[in-house]
């Protein structure tokens, strides 16, 4: 019995390097300079209250509330139920409401590209590799039942929020605790007691030796975003007849999934980093992108959330076709997809 023999893949090698990576960083700090600038403003807010009215006074951030998920869910079902912005804390609600179309619409990119624990955890993993060499993976065993972990407390949080009615939510928020649950958390780390500070510390450690600890087992936030993420249409896609099959991308991926056996990445887990993108060295094998598409049809690439980077890219550019005769098309400008009023057409390819 004869055997077919396998053909080799013609390798095309990306045309521009990715920059994705050096654009996420740069908007992963701003976005914890932001936040680190708010919590001074929110500090000195409350020192002044605290003097007796004494001294510098600074306004009250509203974007402090980003950091009260909880009333931001709570102020949410509140709206929903009433049609009503809550007086109490309504920003917590409207950033809360910011984040989940994010995810909505650009999978899990919250929690890679802005989220300040989301950031802290990665660089506590990456601080982990360089002193160990390596990352720990959790057997399979105890990966999926310690992932459960996360739901199990958004769980709590959603049916005790969900079974309050709207004048229960707007009582409890006009509470003394309601009103100054902002300044609760800021005194929570302004006097932590021991065992706060050993859970922190233990939290801290796993994050060095496991990727995003933290982030892949505890966080309700996170829980929620990947659940609304599984509606987004924009998706890590891989190519088939581009992808060489070096297996870099699975290994690249923070979340430790098999990208190089997917089509399309539909995990909760994925949260759009674009890691895999970036260590694919070939062309169009990896994107993060909206339209489906073969490696011989043209595909428009979505230009978020990394839009930044289109300049850097070409993406206005029309590319010339390589001596292997594969077709490389042209892909429209941010400023020609932000003014088109519907989906722009799949442009013909050339050559």
């Amino acid at each position: 019995m004869g055997t077919q023999a396998t053909e080799k893949k013609t390798f095309i090698r990306r045309l521009t390097p990715d920059r994705s990576q050096r654009s996420r960083q740069v908007v992963q700090w701003l976005f914890v300079a932001l936040n680190a600038w708010l919590g001074i403003q929110f500090c000195l807010w409350v020192r002044y209250f605290e003097r007796g009215g004494t001294g510098l006074y600074v306004a009250r951030p509203a974007g402090a509330e980003g950091w009260l998920p909880i009333a931001g869910l709570m102020n949410f079902k509140y709206f929903l139920a009433t049609g009503s912005v809550p007086s109490i804390h309504p920003a917590a609600m409207f950033l809360f409401m910011a984040f989940l179309l994010m995810s909505l619409f650009l999978k899990k990119a919250f929690c890679s590209w802005l989220c300040p624990v989301g950031t802290l955890s990665e660089q506590l993993w990456k601080l982990g590799q360089q002193i160990m060499g390596r990352s720990l993976r959790l057997p399979r065993w105890a990966d999926i039942p310690l992932r459960g972990l996360k739901y199990l407390l958004l769980g709590f949080f959603v049916f005790i929020i969900g079974s309050m009615s709207a004048e229960a939510l707007q009582d409890f928020m006009h509470t003394s605790y309601g009103m100054i649950t902002d300044v609760k958390m800021l005194n929570f780390f302004r006097n932590m007691g021991t065992t706060a500070v050993i859970v922190i510390a233990v939290l801290v450690l796993l994050s060095m030796v496991v990727q995003n600890f933290w982030c892949r087992y505890l966080c309700p936030y996170g829980a929620l975003m990947g659940l609304a993420s599984l509606l987004s249409p924009v998706k890590i896609r891989r190519d088939e007849e581009a992808c060489i099959n070096c297996g870099k991308c699975a290994k690249a991926c923070p979340a430790g999934l098999a990208v190089d056996r997917l089509v399309q990445v539909r995990s909760v887990e994925c949260t759009g980093c674009m890691a895999c993108v970036a260590v694919c060295s070939a062309q169009d094998a990896l994107q993060f992108k909206l339209l489906e598409g073969g490696a011989a049809a043209c595909s428009v690439r979505w230009p978020l959330p990394a839009f930044w980077r289109a300049s850097s890219l070409g993406l206005s550019s029309t590319q010339k076709p390589r001596a292997t005769g594969r077709p490389i098309c042209p892909a429209p400008s941010i400023w020609n997809w932000c003014r088109m009023p519907t989906r722009p057409p799949i442009p013909e390819c050339k050559g």
